[in-house]
């Protein structure tokens, strides 16, 4: 693995050569595939080891699927940083949040309004809202430390911990709605051999298909003549939410109304933590736009809030089609902003 991270890593140097406009949208759709689907293998792969190994499938479901949905997030952000567009790997954290938020809830709430049963997952809307905070308070000076990424990396970890014992404290209690749902997204046993080539698998595309979508990134953002940070709020955002839309979208379609939501919360709070932490450790000299601190990471915190006041206004909590509507065009008005007025 070192080996593969070194060849990957030496990339970087292409950078300096200009792509042209087919090229570099061509790495883009490359990366967006072999993102998507070697995130989709990484946790099949880990899921069905995990399932192996007697571990509860509800603590499989809430940590390792979860965690999955931000796996693209996480190779994205570590592959930009490493290739010294730090800028790119902080606007993908923010950017995936604002766009999990409000593209993939609200367009999950318009296939069919959403109903949130889950004990779990009302426990954890106010968790991500704490998490936030932390998050903007430690960019607030411009720039993310080493000792700070490491503490969100840190936090990350304990947010597994923590969402494993709600998993055992809900399966003493009874099933939670979520957990039925849940039950059905696990892969069924199969031989530990094929579940590791799927782990594996799953984890070459992964490096290499971020690479690829952060060189094609690049290129765009410097065709375009927009900052690598914008083109990580938007572009590689949308592109990396690819599989949280999918898996909402899906969830919503079959009635699993609280997996819908659940995705989107778990994957937030691990970009908080694991997506945004990678810039700060691997590139800590790195100054973070003052734009970041005072307007993008306002509106992700607005979004933020303005989801948990949805979610929970009202008996039962729900997220209707009116309410996914306004999250949409809350996205719309977000992107349309960005662009017309970059930095």
């Amino acid at each position: 693995m070192p080996g593969l991270l070194r060849k990957t890593a030496g990339l970087a140097a292409s950078y300096e050569v200009v792509l042209t406009p087919l090229y570099a949208t061509a790495a883009i759709l490359v990366g967006f595939v072999s993102v998507v689907w070697g995130a989709d293998r990484f946790v099949h792969g880990a899921a069905a080891l995990a399932t192996n190994a007697g571990i509860s499938r509800l603590v499989i479901g809430l940590t390792i699927v979860a965690f999955g949905t931000s796996a693209p997030e996480m190779l994205v952000s570590a592959m930009a940083a490493w290739a010294g567009s730090p800028q790119m790997g902080i606007g993908n954290a923010i950017g995936s949040n604002v766009t999990n938020t409000t593209l993939v809830l609200g367009a999950a709430a318009i296939v069919r309004p959403l109903q949130i049963h889950s004990r779990i997952l009302l426990r954890e809307l106010p968790v991500l809202l704490g998490i936030t905070i932390v998050a903007w308070a430690f960019l607030w000076d411009g720039n993310l430390s080493r000792a700070e990424g490491l503490v969100l990396l840190g936090g990350m970890f304990l947010l597994v911990f923590w969402i494993g014992l709600q998993a055992r404290k809900e399966a003493s209690e009874g099933a939670d709605p979520m957990a039925v749902a849940l039950d059905s997204e696990i892969p069924a046993p199969e031989p530990t051999w094929r579940a590791l080539l799927a782990f594996l698998g799953g984890l070459v595309f992964l490096l290499l298909g971020s690479r690829i979508l952060v060189w094609g990134a690049v290129g765009i953002a410097r065709g375009l003549g927009v900052s690598e940070f914008v083109i990580g709020l938007t572009l590689v955002a949308l592109g990396t939410s690819l599989p949280e839309l999918a898996a909402s979208i899906t969830a919503a379609r079959r009635n699993e109304q609280d997996i819908a939501v659940g995705n989107v919360v778990g994957s937030n709070m691990f970009n908080l933590l694991g997506v945004l932490s990678l810039p700060g450790i691997i590139r800590p000299d790195a100054v973070v736009s003052r734009v970041v601190v005072t307007r993008d990471f306002p509106i992700m915190f607005a979004v933020t809030v303005l989801l948990l006041l949805l979610a929970l206004a009202g008996t039962p909590h729900s997220l209707g089609r009116r309410r996914g509507s306004l999250l949409v065009c809350v996205f719309v008005v977000y992107f349309v902003m960005l662009f017309a007025r970059p930095s």
